[in-house]
């Protein structure tokens, strides 16, 4: 699958997964471990995959934005994992992030997305893609929710 046509998909998933959680009356642990695992997938493949990538073709500006977002992404997610669904602050919290992945996924999809489609060729961005599918299937085997626990002092570096 191409890279990009894989994130967008991963943000409208997220989109509708947190939307739902914002709405919701009620929040069950399963149904926010199953977004939280997605999210922190996603947040990872595109900084040690996909970023890596397509930072010689002179999209750093972007892509360091874009690693800030992720830092305050964390941050929430952080917050949210520690605590229990039925917390007070557990349903503001859900709503502050629903709205920055909104903002984020808005930023990438009109501002860094175009410019990697033009760069990197479509067979690059297939390769791609299943690199990060794999990476994706190993993440999986885990809880990556928790990873972001100790992400959260300063952005990962765009390397």
């Amino acid at each position: 699958m191409d890279a990009i046509d894989l994130l967008e998909r991963h943000h409208r998933e997220l989109e509708q997964r947190f939307s739902d959680m914002k709405t919701a009356s009620s929040v069950t642990a399963a149904q926010f471990s199953a977004a939280a695992d997605l999210l922190a997938t996603h947040i990872t493949i595109e900084e040690q995959h996909f970023y890596p990538a397509v930072r010689a073709h002179r999209t750093e500006d972007i892509l360091l934005e874009s690693l800030e977002e992720h830092l305050s992404i964390k941050r929430v997610l952080a917050d949210l994992v520690s605590l229990d669904a039925a917390n007070e602050t557990f349903g503001a919290k859900i709503h502050v992030l629903a709205e920055q992945l909104e903002h984020h996924h808005k930023e990438e999809e009109e501002n860094l997305f175009p410019k990697v489609r033009k760069l990197l060729s479509d067979g690059e961005r297939e390769a791609l893609g299943q690199e990060m599918q794999a990476r994706m299937r190993a993440l999986q085997q885990e809880e990556p929710r928790k990873l972001v626990l100790d992400q959260t002092d300063a952005a990962a570096p765009l390397t």
